[in-house]
C-alpha cells in the first residue's frame, strides 16, 4: 500500500515508521529539515527495543500525496484547512483520508476543504521528536478508527504493522475522551514543563484536573456525546501508563511554536459558552497557555 503522511511530526513519523517497516511505501510530508535528514539518513525510531532506521521517501510539497492509497493527516489542528488546500488537487479519487489529529472537529473541517469524507481517528500514543528525522516512542500506540468502507481493511493492515486498531461507529465519543485527557494534562504539563507522573504529584493538581474533567464531561453530554462514567479514573491512570511523557503542548512551548490549545481547552470554553455551561477551569488553563505563547513571541 502507498501511504502519505501529511504533517510528519512525532505522531506522523512514528506511524510512518511502523508502516514502512511493515513493507508499505511511505512518503513523509514535512518541514525541510526533516526532509533533508530522512533523505540522507532514513527515518529513525528510538524505543525500549533500541534504535532502528527505515528508508522512506520525504518531501515538503503537498504533491507528495499523489498516487497514495491512504493519507494520514497529522498536522496541528490550526493548520487543518491550509494543509487540506495543499493536497486537494493531488489526491487520488480512491484515496482514503484519515485525520490523526487532536481535537474533535478536524475530520469535519478537513472534509469541507477536500469535498470528500475524512475518517476521524483517535490516537493514543506518547512520542516526541528528538531531532530531525528521529522520533522517540514513550508508550502506547493504539488507534480508534472511525467507520468507513475501507476501515476494516485499514485496521488489518495497521494491526499487521504493529499498530493496535479498533474500528468504531462511535469514533466521535473516543475523540471526546481523548480531548478530555488532553484538556486535563496538556496545559498543566506545558506550563510546568513536567511529565505526567511528576505533574500529578503537585499540590492541588488532581483536584484541578478533576475540575477540568467535570467541565468537559458537562459540555460533552450537552453536545450529545457519550463519555464513560469512569473517565476521571482513566485520566488519572495516564499519569502511570505515560509517566515520562510531556504533553505535545509542552513540547510546542519549549520549542517556541504555537500550540493547539485553542482546539483543546479553548474548544471546550467556546463550546461551553454556546451551550450556556460555565468552564472556568478550562478557561484559566487556556488563558495561561495563550499568555505563555505570547511571551515566547516577545
Amino acid at each position: 500500500m502507498k501511504v502519505a503522511i501529511l504533517g510528519a511530526g512525532a505522531v506522523g513519523c512514528y506511524y510512518g515508521f511502523l508502516l514502512a517497516r511493515a513493507g508499505h511505501a511511505v512518503t513523509l510530508i514535512g518541514r525541510p529539515a526533516l526532509v533533508e535528514a530522512v533523505r540522507s539518513g532514513g527515518l529513525v525510531l528510538e524505543s525500549e527495543a533500541g534504535r532502528e532506521i527505515v528508508p522512506v521517501e520525504a518531501t515538503a510539497s503537498g504533491a507528495g500525496v499523489t498516487g497514495a492509497d491512504m493519507v494520514l493527516v497529522c498536522v496541528k489542528s490550526g493548520d487543518t484547512e491550509a494543509a487540506g488546500a495543499t493536497i486537494a488537487s493531488h489526491l487520488s479519487p480512491a484515496a482514503t483520508i484519515l485525520s490523526l489529529q487532536n481535537g474533535v472537529d478536524n475530520a469535519e473541517r478537513l472534509g469541507a476543504v477536500l469535498g470528500r469524507p475524512v475518517v476521524p481517528v483517535a490516537v493514543y500514543v506518547a512520542t516526541e521528536m528528538v531531532g530531525p528525522g528521529c522520533v522517540r516512542h514513550n508508550g502506547r500506540g493504539d488507534l480508534v478508527l472511525g467507520a468507513s468502507k475501507a476501515s476494516e481493511t485499514i485496521a488489518v493492515a495497521f494491526g499487521a504493522a504493529g499498530i493496535p486498531t479498533t474500528v468504531s461507529e462511535r469514533a466521535l465519543d473516543a475523540l471526546w475522551g481523548k480531548l478530555i485527557l488532553n484538556c486535563a494534562y496538556n496545559a498543566l504539563s506545558a506550563l510546568t514543563q513536567l511529565p505526567y507522573g511528576r505533574l500529578v504529584q503537585g499540590e492541588g493538581v488532581i483536584a484541578a484536573m478533576t475540575d477540568v474533567v467535570q467541565e468537559c464531561v458537562a459540555v460533552a453530554n450537552a453536545s450529545g456525546v457519550s463519555v464513560p462514567d469512569d473517565i476521571r479514573d482513566t485520566v488519572l491512570a495516564l499519569s502511570t501508563s505515560m509517566a515520562d511523557q510531556r504533553s505535545s503542548t509542552a513540547q510546542d512551548l519549549a520549542r517556541g511554536r504555537p500550540s493547539e490549545i485553542d482546539h483543546l481547552n479553548g474548544y471546550v470554553v467556546h463550546r461551553g459558552a454556546a451551550l450556556g455551561i460555565p468552564t472556568p477551569a478550562n478557561r484559566m488553563l487556556h488563558t495561561l497557555v495563550k499568555l505563555a505563547e505570547r511571551q515566547n513571541e516577545s
